[in-house]
């Protein structure tokens, strides 16, 4: 005789109606390998596998997707409840969305990521990084070619690290100092670069003709559910995509010595340097929303609104001892 036993959200997750049987294949691992098949962006598909593959490892490979529960999502989400806001959310999004997706797929009716909130981050002001600061991390060598590369190419660009991360050499147009990507909505855009990044990308794609512009340091595995697209493996040295997350990882490793709050900085905050310094130099908004490819220009705010290092400036400019000059 079967027991439902029922809690405050209802039904105990182990009871199934006879009615409604297991399809075939709906276990957690091959779910969520599904579920990884179905995103098109490549960066996507790599920061969603880190957070599902960690809740696999909590339920186990065969369990059932249709019995996935708020208290295995909450321990799966215990490995980053120290972690940065903005790091929580983004592992928060890869079970919100795999949640959505499992339910249109009827393979799950309830949401067991109802009990989980998003965190608000704290505020730190002037999310702008310092000029002296971008350009000792830019010219350092002791950080790697292709992390000098991609910051250099963040910058210049004001372009999303998502876009810029997905590049393909094919798309580059080294003559004209600009890259083709695809945008938020599916929009084919044009980004560009200056000399400093003009300098420094050929020796990254050293003789390379095909493939992904930033590589992953090691081979992509052939087969099982780590193995990516064709399209992310560079055919010469066999090596996959660097994703998101591990570039995120060595940006804020590399600059958390030069952040005051030595927490490190991400690399969303290169795009908005890029706008605010220009916003500083004063181009107008309609340069920076054609720099930033914005569709309307109250997305620009967040970025343009000077700071620290402009309040910085202006004070000294009006320092009382600054205009008493010798004659």
């Amino acid at each position: 005789m079967c027991h439902i036993h029922v809690q405050e959200d209802g039904p105990c997750p182990s009871w199934r109606s006879p009615a409604h049987p297991t399809p075939p294949g709906s276990t957690t691992a091959a779910a969520v390998e599904r579920f990884l098949e179905s995103r098109t962006a490549a960066t996507t598909r790599v920061g969603y596998a880190e957070t599902l593959t960690h809740l696999t490892a909590i339920t186990g490979p065969d369990h059932p997707v249709a019995e996935l529960t708020p208290e295995q999502y909450a321990a799966a989400m215990d490995r980053w409840n120290t972690a940065a806001a903005a790091t929580w959310n983004r592992h928060l999004s890869a079970l919100v969305s795999f949640t959505t997706w499992a339910q249109r797929q009827e393979l799950l009716i309830t949401n067991p990521a109802r009990r989980l909130e998003r965190r608000k981050p704290a505020r730190r002001g002037d999310r702008a990084i310092p000029r002296t600061r971008l350009k000792t991390l830019f010219t350092d060598p002791a950080h790697a070619l292709r992390e000098r590369v991609l910051w250099r190419l963040l910058y210049d660009t004001a372009a999303r690290a998502e876009e810029i991360l997905t590049l393909n050499i094919e798309d580059l147009d080294l003559e004209f100092r600009r890259a083709r990507v695809t945008s938020k909505g599916g929009a084919i855009e044009y980004v560009h670069w200056a000399t400093p990044t003009a300098r420094i990308l050929p020796r990254l794609l050293s003789g390379r003709t095909a493939g992904p512009v930033f590589l992953a340091d090691r081979r992509a595995p052939a087969s099982g559910s780590r193995a990516p697209a064709a399209a992310d493996i560079c055919p010469v040295t066999r090596r996959g995509r660097l994703s998101y997350p591990r570039a995120e990882y060595l940006f804020k490793t590399a600059s958390a010595k030069l952040d005051p709050h030595r927490q490190g900085w991400t690399l969303h905050q290169l795009r908005h340097s890029a706008l605010q310094h220009l916003a500083q130099a004063g181009r107008t908004a309609p340069e920076l929303q054609a720099k930033s490819r914005h569709q309307h220009l109250a997305s620009l705010g967040r970025y343009v609104r000077l700071g620290e290092e402009t309040s910085a400036r202006i004070t000294a400019e009006a320092d009382p001892a600054q205009r008493r000059r010798a004659r």
